[in-house]
């Protein structure tokens, strides 16, 4: 596997894969240590992951320019992920044994019934490269405390944060084989789910890779929760702050560089207000800064690779060729790396990609709509639901529109984020099941009933 610095497109170094000898050696030892593991007191566990924050927060620096050198983030962004990782360690290191805590349950007299919560095994992890080290440790906090071991599959263009993850763990003193990361291809995916000694499969990416893995998973009888992509509508209504919203808006589209599932994706704004947040919109997005993701300037920084930003932009021209206008950006920018502006397209026609696709990169598509029914329906108006965000000074109108809204999580008067002690996760082609909170690190467990009498 090479690492390519996005912002250069030069090497960074070359990694060897792993060999299939060496996954099975790998869930040889993962299957070993469960068996160890899962009898560890819970208190233990949260005290090993409560070090793990310790770990993440000593090396905070060396972690973030390891992000920025292999997927391209802004080097301000990738400090604020890495310290984001070190504040899930601590919501579960805290709470995982309430969240865990036994259930009862109505019984005869003389009987005591409970619903008991109990790891299932080896989870192997398929995680994308957007957020590379959050995405892991929002599966891995919960999962790996709740007495499961880990095995992560990590995207090939970012290897170095895969194995400096694996450190953080040793580093904690977790023991070998809690949690292992696979420098495998995507083509061994498949045999590693169909092991019998893997028991459940979790991956966050694009809709191909959810389906494949959800297909391989269900086939073997495997429990799995996929997070999907996303086309959050950010919906203004005619009592917004427009204002507010369109800053909130501008940066809620682009950082990142725009490559986020939970990124506001498609613009609908109430016909009353429409060409105050437009103006207001396009001179927040123009006014960020594009460049080098190690200078504290940098608001946005490259695409991860060549062929995403091409991809993106041939989304952009077909949208314009169908009707949409393009109000700025709309070119990658001339120079080494790369590098998409920022990017505005109004009066998008229904079909084209900025309406039908999911655009992964700094590209905000904005309809006008007459009023509030007609914004829910466009808000709906897509395959995908992972997130929305609703904008009104009125806070029950917003919880009304919220409700109405498709999607796994509305925030209002706020950006889409996930949050440890919320659960997090889509409905529709964005996924099923749930990460974060006491729902998720529930997803990979046997919820087992215990009558005694």
């Amino acid at each position: 596997m090479e690492a390519v610095d996005p912002a250069t497109g030069e090497r960074i170094e070359t990694y060897d894969d792993h060999t299939e000898r060496d996954v099975d050696d790998a869930l040889a030892t993962a299957t070993e240590t469960f068996a160890e593991w899962r009898e560890r007191p819970m208190r233990e566990r949260e005290e090993l992951l409560a070090a793990a924050g310790d770990v993440l927060r000593e090396n905070t620096d060396e972690y973030a320019e390891t992000i920025t050198e292999e997927m391209g983030k802004p080097l301000d962004q990738s400090v604020s992920e890495v310290q984001k990782c070190a504040t899930a360690c601590d919501h579960y290191a805290e709470n995982a044994s309430a969240y865990l805590q036994a259930d009862g349950h109505p019984s005869p007299p003389g009987a005591d019934v409970q619903t008991v919560y109990e790891p299932l095994g080896p989870v192997l992890a398929v995680m994308p490269w957007n957020f590379p080290f959050w995405q892991v440790f929002r599966f891995a906090a919960p999962y790996v405390t709740a007495g499961n071991v880990g095995l992560l599959k990590h995207a090939s263009n970012v290897p170095g944060c895969a194995l400096a993850i694996e450190d953080v763990f040793r580093e904690a003193g977790y023991p070998e084989g809690v949690f292992q990361s696979l420098l495998i291809s995507s083509d061994l995916v498949d045999g590693v789910i169909e092991d019998d000694r893997v028991r459940a499969a979790t991956v966050t990416g694009s809709g191909p890779a959810g389906q494949a893995v959800a297909s391989t998973a269900g086939e073997n009888v495997k429990k799995s929760v996929l997070e999907l992509g996303g086309s959050d509508p950010f919906v203004v209504l005619d009592d917004a702050d427009v204002a507010a919203a369109a800053e909130t808006g501008a940066w809620a589209r682009n950082q990142n560089a725009g490559q986020s599932c939970i990124a506001a994706k498609r613009f609908v704004v109430h016909a009353d207000v429409y060409d105050e947040f437009v103006e207001a919109f396009v001179e927040e997005t123009e006014a960020l800064t594009v460049g080098d993701p190690t200078d504290d300037d940098t608001d946005v920084g490259p695409q991860a690779r060549e062929d995403l930003m091409q991809d993106l932009h041939e989304q952009v021209e077909a949208s314009v060729n169908e009707g949409a206008t393009l109000v700025t950006g709309g070119e990658p920018l001339d120079r080494e790396g790369y590098f998409y502006p920022p990017t505005v397209l109004t009066d998008v026609p229904e079909g084209c990609p900025a309406d039908a696709e999911e655009t992964f990169g700094p590209v905000a598509a904005i309809w006008e709509v007459e009023d509030e029914s007609a914004a829910i329906e466009k808000a709906n108006d897509t395959q995908f639901g992972l997130g929305a965000s609703v904008w009104t000074r009125d806070r029950e109108r917003g919880e009304r529109v919220a409700r109405a809204v498709d999607a796994g999580c509305v925030y209002v008067n706020q950006l889409v984020k996930s949050d440890p002690r919320v659960p997090f996760g889509g409905v529709k082609e964005s996924g099923y099941g749930r990460e974060l909170s006491g729902a998720g690190i529930k997803e990979f467990v046997n919820r087992k009933t215990v009558w005694v009498e």
